[in-house]
């Protein structure tokens, strides 16, 4: 058969559109890693070309079908994520790094393993907060489709600032997290922080402010990451033109560690008497501890101070850390 005929061929043998590609995915997958078949013996039986069997066990894999498991015994990760669990009483997923891997490129290898673990937890019917920042916008280019109904996904806290609406940066974010769910999105179009508390009083009295706000308050799930001023990859909402130096000083009086969807707190878990919390339209920390299921995702050993304050206000409930975060959580 030549090239030609081999395509044509294939085009006959397999199905159409989304579905009939997904039909036959599942299959090359079924027997590639279940039969053990080879890449010829399946492409023999499905009446196609070696090419196209393996843009199939790709489609497989990026799309949740196929999700590769490595058992190594001298991992050290599973130990670390056992400590973690014990010690904070969270679910943890420790991504192994060596130590010679650059900032940039923990946080890619954070950000899939961050993709592959929250994908199977999403259900329908389901409400989802997502924060906006650096970790979650690498997450956020991982993600593997799963198809849910009547899904939300709602912005936890707002994004403008006095440079920028924040609305492009926020949106991509949650456009892929919609997309890879078939999720509706619903964007939160306030600023981070509002210039006076009042006019966050106010506003949250607005009817169209409400919807989201009662959105919010109906979360079965929330994904963030945690904000840190002294972290080696800035998080977004200190470089990114959201504070300035009389908010940098009030956050140093305050002794805040850091934050989550902009919300700030202390070392000690303690967010009470903040100043910017007052002008911050993240979710009240003590509403987030309600929702049954938080996912934290942290890249980086510079975030340790912000992530044993999240810990020890009770704000996540599942863990997506480097090793070497992990180990200088556990001290190790």
């Amino acid at each position: 058969m030549t090239s030609e005929d081999e395509r044509n061929g294939g085009q006959r043998a397999l199905g159409h559109g989304a579905p009939g590609r997904s039909r036959d995915a599942l299959r090359a997958a079924q027997m590639y890693y279940l039969q053990d078949l080879t890449m010829e013996a399946i492409a023999r039986e499905l009446r196609t070309s070696r090419s196209t069997v393996s843009r199939l066990l790709s489609m497989a894999r990026s799309t949740g079908l196929v999700q590769i498991q490595v058992n190594n015994p001298s991992d050290r990760t599973p130990a670390l994520a056992h400590q973690i669990r014990r010690r904070f009483g969270v679910e943890a997923h420790v991504v192994p790094v060596a130590d010679s891997v650059n900032d940039s490129e923990v946080l890619d290898r954070v950000a899939i393993q961050a993709a592959r673990t929250i994908g199977p937890l999403v259900e329908s019917n389901a409400t989802i907060g997502v924060a906006w920042g650096s970790t979650l916008s690498a997450v956020s280019h991982h993600l593997t489709r799963k198809q849910t109904h009547d899904s939300t996904i709602v912005q936890l806290n707002g994004a403008g600032n006095t440079q920028t609406t924040g609305i492009t940066y926020a949106s991509e974010i949650l456009r892929s997290f919609g997309q890879a769910y078939g999720a509706r999105v619903e964007q939160f179009p306030v600023p981070a922080f509002f210039d006076h508390a009042t006019t966050k009083t106010a506003m949250w009295e607005e009817r169209s402010v409400r919807r989201i706000l009662d959105l919010q308050n109906r979360m079965t799930m929330a994904i963030f990451g945690v904000g840190s001023i002294g972290a080696d990859i800035p998080s977004h909402v200190y470089r990114g033109g959201y504070l300035d130096r009389e908010d940098l000083d009030s956050l140093q009086r305050d002794e805040v560690a850091g934050d989550v969807a902009t919300m700030f707190f202390r070392a000690d878990g303690s967010h009470h008497g903040i100043t910017l919390n007052q002008r911050s339209t993240g979710p009240d920390l003590e509403d987030l501890r309600q929702v049954r299921r938080r996912i934290c995702v942290v890249s980086g050993e510079s975030k340790i101070d912000g992530l044993r304050g999240a810990l020890a206000a009770g704000l996540v409930t599942d863990l997506i850390l480097d090793e070497g975060c992990a180990r200088r959580l556990v001290g190790i």
